[in-house]
């Protein structure tokens, strides 16, 4: 499957943080025929190992997070859905929107009520909405039959192209990551490796990187490279917030979170094969899963790349197709090129 029509399959799946069910089903389906084994675990994640078949060979993590920001029903009330988020969700952006609510008898759509301009007056226009409910068309009875406490939903919407190179859907964070690390694992399975690696879809990386906290304690790697999403530049950013251009290319975090030997070998492996890229710069943790899996055990080698989106935690996020291009090219390549030259054990 080529890397678009991966991120487009992954992105409509409904798999909000704690339910990932749906993702990491498809995403085993994908990756069986580029690993030599492949498992989960009891928090949900997603692993694959290619075995390079030497005797006590190191192992290099690739991880990326399958979860999505999306809601918890808590109860219903005249038939209207009251609900908390789960993630990082703006209140402002949920009145009109519409959602799937996740139901135990099947999926039922919705939208979030939101009252038409003409009753509001110029105040309250101006409010955050902090009372909000999902309109699912059920009456009290249904509702409480249907739609138990503890039901899940996500945004509705498809993943679909915009001019200029963009995809544009829900859940692009992050899972349009976890598509270019299957594109690398795909462009990988022919090559001969110095070292085993495993693939991680991890869970509930917006509740607190939950799944990576557990899963790479297990999978016990000596290196690792995570990806995930970063800002990308619109006219609204703020002044002086740390944004990146789409179509920059790969985005490479150095910091304190980071292996400075792994950052400056993806650095390096750009400036080699000309493979455009930026700097980001964390001063603390990234606040994705690489911060758990540098410290987990005695500690992991760890690097960090980024795609820049826009619109992140709505459903509308936005990213240009070449920058999901490019990080999977350097991500091969670098792998591919990794052992062989040394970096491994520099």
């Amino acid at each position: 499957m080529e890397l678009k029509e991966t991120i487009k399959a992954l992105s409509r799946l409904s798999a909000p943080s704690g339910r990932e069910e749906a993702a990491a089903e498809r995403i085993l389906e994908l990756l069986r025929p580029y690993v030599d084994e492949t498992r989960t675990d009891a928090m949900g994640n997603v692993f694959g190992v290619k075995r390079c078949g030497k005797e006590n060979a190191p192992t290099l993590l690739l991880d990326a997070h399958m979860d999505e920001v999306g809601f918890v029903v808590t109860e219903a009330e005249e038939g209207f859905l009251r609900f908390a988020t789960v993630g990082g969700v703006d209140p402002r952006m949920l009145p009109g929107r519409e959602v799937t609510v996740l139901a135990p008898e099947g999926p039922l759509y919705g939208v979030i009520a939101c009252l038409p301009p003409h009753v509001l007056t110029a105040e309250e226009r101006e409010k955050a909405v902090k009372e909000l409910y999902i309109d699912v068309g059920l009456s009290q009875e249904e509702a409480e039959k249907r739609v138990l406490p503890g039901t899940y939903g996500v945004f509705r919407g498809e993943c679909f192209d915009l001019a200029g190179d963009f995809l544009c859907g829900k859940a692009l964070d992050d899972r349009l990551c976890v598509a270019i690390l299957l594109k690398v694992m795909e462009n990988l399975k022919d090559v001969k490796l110095g070292y085993d690696l495993c693939f991680m879809a991890s869970t509930q990386e917006e509740l607190g990187c939950r799944g990576a906290t557990a899963g790479v304690f297990s999978a016990a790697p000596e290196y690792c490279v995570a990806l995930d999403v970063t800002h990308a530049a619109t006219p609204d950013a703020p002044a002086g917030a740390e944004t990146y251009e789409a179509g920059c290319g790969a985005v490479i975090d150095v910091g304190p979170n980071m292996n400075r030997k792994m950052s400056d070998a993806l650095i390096a492996y750009c400036k080699e094969k000309n493979i455009p890229y930026k700097i980001e710069v964390d001063p603390r943790s990234s606040g994705t899963n690489a911060w758990p899996i540098q410290i987990s055990r005695e500690g992991v080698c760890t690097g960090l790349l980024s795609v820049p989106v826009r619109y992140m935690h709505s459903p509308v996020e936005t990213v240009k197709l070449s920058d999901a291009e490019t990080t999977a090219e350097l991500l091969t390549g670098f792998l591919r090129d990794y052992f062989e030259g040394g970096v491994l054990h520099a």
